[in-house]
């Protein structure tokens, strides 16, 4: 509705224009919005106000112009002009009431709209390094990451998921030493595990994989393995340097291909957990992208040649540093380390690059609120190989705090003391997790309240909204039981029985849902729609107190039985984006 209305104001302008009642303009975006206060009417518009200067006339003459060419719109009873120039809009009841039978007609179709056709929008989020299990803090980018790849969808876009691997670099390496240490360990012998290697109970699990399927194969003196090797030093020395040495001596004792067998053993576990925990979780991807597939290719390192060649690129102290201050980053960053290997902003790098040779209108990045920073220096290399940044955005998700009672619940993956999103997951269920991570506008922080999202109470937002669809089940299982039946076509017939208040609220909630996905799409807002959610559940939730449906007048129960079939329906079509379930019992 509000596209109708704004096409039949910049219709009306330009006729005014035409007829010269209106100077010649160059007319901007007309916008429409709900009304706050009903009593105002439906739509409201402001577009007198915007156009004053420009037009050298009093806003509400050109409002009083604009009203006397809607004379003839049928489904407009009411235009007034209210304060400065505001224009209200107020809908005949036909047209409120069709909004019923709009729902039901489209069904699980209702709400998309086609503003993305004909573009294509790659979503890339999680992408957690696999070193170990994701914890309740990844579940929040998981959950936002694809509610959001869901309403680009609903929205029209085309929308590629993908998640990337960092499967190389010194993280990785990090894991496989830790895992063959553990191993060593299984294999009887004694040690002291480095203080910042990974120590959680995962590593002694793929450890002991490891030892079944392979035996002694990897099997080295802790003597010849600690040969060499600089202090531990966690207190102030620089215990960098005794964790890269044990990798050194790792792919040393190892060699190459033993070493990778290792390695691969750390990587596949945890990758197949991390698979299994997003699907299970409902975040499923088109692509899981490998960043070692970007190394062995080659690619890399014809990216920093690109950047060599276009001398982005300088040397200083056997490193080679890319010159991101020019592009407004805070100091420029190392590509290449003196000892010869790439980092990971090579690689990311090569990745961005790649990802728009793919042909993507839109690259979406979702990243914890911790890679800020990262942002300028990615845009950055961008800038340097002469791409157009703008085709990335870039949306920063606060990590969600899980509370226990009032205790707050650390989350180290190299310590090991973390909740997993497996764990939260199976006490929440999966339905509440979700709901809850995408309640709150992303770049808010957030602090999980675990007693809360397990509750059955109308304090618990997932509860609220889905008994709402459980309550119009069970309002049709009432109807059955009584031997009597929905007639939907007799109920879209009599809708213009629906005059009572909670009905007309109901009613205007329903026409908002459009707009909402919407907005929510362009906006990457996913909170937007869980909170819609409740508000409409909170306007059915009065109705159903305040109204029987199953009642003597059979024309008006008809009628309110295809409303909240409607609702029903709506609710069930918000919590599908959000990958959220709509019971019908609870």
């Amino acid at each position: 509705m509000k596209d109708r209305l704004k096409s039949i104001i910049e219709h009306s302008l330009t006729a005014l224009i035409e007829q010269g009642k209106l100077p010649p303009l160059d007319l901007p975006e007309v916008k429409v919005e709900r009304t706050k206060d009903k009593s105002h009417g439906d739509f409201a518009c402001n577009i007198a106000m915007v156009l004053a200067r420009s037009a050298k006339m009093n806003p509400r003459q050109i409002a009083s112009l604009l009203v006397d060419s809607f004379s003839d719109v049928d489904f407009i009873t009411a235009v007034e002009i209210a304060g400065p120039g505001f224009i209200n809009f107020t809908l005949s009841s036909d047209t409120t009431q069709q909004i019923v039978k709009e729902v039901l007609d489209k069904a699980d179709q209702f709400g998309r709209s086609t503003i993305g056709q004909g573009k294509s929008v790659q979503v890339e989020f999680v992408s957690a390094n696999p070193t170990g299990p994701l914890h309740v803090g990844h579940g929040r980018g998981a959950a936002f990451g694809s509610a959001v790849s869901s309403l680009l969808k609903e929205a029209g876009f085309s929308v590629h998921r993908e998640y990337y691997v960092n499967d190389a670099g010194r993280q990785m390496d990090i894991l496989a030493t830790s895992v063959w240490l553990r191993y060593l360990e299984a294999c009887g012998q004694q040690l002291v595990f480095p203080s910042n290697g990974y120590r959680g109970a995962y590593v002694f699990d793929i450890a002991a994989q490891l030892k079944n399927e392979f035996g002694d194969k990897f099997v080295k003196s802790v003597g010849d393995v600690f040969t060499d090797i600089p202090d531990d030093e966690p207190q102030g020395g620089d215990k960098e340097l005794h964790i890269d040495a044990l990798i050194a001596k790792a792919n040393t004792l190892l060699g190459e291909a033993a070493y990778r067998e290792v390695f691969n053993a750390g990587l596949t576990s945890i990758l197949s957990d991390i698979r299994a925990d997003l699907s299970d979780f409902g975040s499923d991807y088109d692509e899981w992208f490998s960043e070692r597939s970007l190394m062995e290719s080659g690619v890399v390192d014809q990216v920093i040649e690109q950047l060599k060649q276009a001398d982005m690129l300088y040397q200083e102290q056997g490193a080679w540093w890319f010159k991101s201050t020019e592009f407004g980053d805070e100091k420029d960053r190392v590509v290449v380390r003196d000892n010869g290997q790439t980092t990971y902003f090579a690689s990311d790098i090569a990745y961005h690059l790649n990802k728009y040779q793919r042909g993507f209108d839109t690259v979406i990045d979702v990243w914890g609120s911790d890679h800020h920073g990262y942002i300028p220096r990615v845009k950055a290399s961008l800038a340097a190989m002469q791409q157009d940044t703008e085709r990335l955005k870039v949306l920063l998700v606060q990590f969600a705090v899980l509370y226990r009672g009032s205790e707050k619940v650390a989350m180290s993956t190299r310590s090991g003391e973390f909740v997993t999103l497996r764990e939260l997951r199976e006490e929440v269920g999966r339905d509440a997790a979700r709901f809850f991570y995408v309640l709150r506008s992303a770049d808010q922080h957030m602090d999980f309240d675990l007693e809360l999202a397990k509750s059955q109470s109308n304090d618990n937002p997932v509860y609220y909204v889905q008994y709402a669809h459980a309550r119009v089940c069970s309002v049709f299982r009432q109807l059955t039981e009584r031997g009597m039946s929905w007639d939907k076509a007799a109920g879209e017939a009599e809708l213009n029985k629906l005059v009572a208040s909670h009905e007309q609220d109901l009613l205007t909630m329903l026409a908002r849902y459009p707009e909402v996905i919407e907005s929510a799409a362009t906006n990457y807002t996913p909170h937007l729609v869980a909170h819609y959610l409740m508000d409409l559940a909170r306007d059915f939730h009065t109705y159903y107190n305040a109204h029987q449906f199953i009642i003597d007048d059979v024309a008006l129960s008809q009628a309110r039985l295809t409303l909240i079939a409607a609702v029903r329906q709506v609710i069930t079509n918000g919590l599908t984006v959000l990958g959220v379930s709509a019971p019908e019992v609870m």
